[in-house]
């Protein structure tokens, strides 16, 4: 029985430390980061944006996105059309300062990643899946893409023949890890 005994709790302790928990790293934001959004008018860019991000393509349950963008830091080139965004009718900044995008799950894909989570706009929270390609330089990474939403879905502005209710979103996101 002893000589069954040991050889077996020794493969138990070499199985078990074969088990670590890999946690995917934190990331910081890097500075040139850009967040476009592009239609035959309006186009512009957010200039200011926080985020809490962990990423490892080999542990993709406990990597999460978490991304607020200041409605006030848009920037379309004209300032009227600036000040315009943030009235009521539009993003409404002075009762919803932030747009927010927040991961629930993260999936491998055909030309890299799905982001699945939540868009949050003027109040509005909807699914939104958003791909992912992820391109290395050392430690560093950077995230890009691109997606649409449809503004009408969060009350932006009204229907018209002026602006189209789909927004092309660009986005390139260079982080470094923490």
């Amino acid at each position: 029985m002893k000589k069954l005994f040991y050889p077996l709790i020794a493969c138990l302790v070499f199985l078990s430390s074969a088990w670590v928990v890999v946690n995917a790293p934190d990331y910081t934001l890097k500075d040139g980061y850009v967040i476009q959004f592009k239609s035959k008018d309006p186009t512009g860019v957010f200039k200011t944006m926080k985020a809490s991000i962990k990423f490892d393509e080999t542990d993709l349950e406990n990597s999460k996105f978490d991304l607020t963008f200041d409605v006030s830091s848009i920037s379309t080139g004209n300032g009227m059309m600036n000040k315009k965004a943030q009235t009521a009718e539009w993003f409404d900044a002075a009762k919803f300062a932030h747009i927010k995008y927040v991961s629930s799950k993260i999936e491998k894909s055909a030309e890299g990643f799905n982001v699945i989570g939540k868009l949050t706009i003027k109040g509005i929270t909807k699914d939104k899946t958003v791909p992912l390609k992820v391109s290395k330089s050392g430690s560093d990474l950077t995230f890009s893409g691109s997606f649409i939403v449809n503004r009408m879905d969060f009350k932006v502005g009204k229907t018209s023949d002026a602006v189209p209710n789909n927004m092309n979103i660009n986005y390139s996101i260079p982080v470094a890890k923490k």
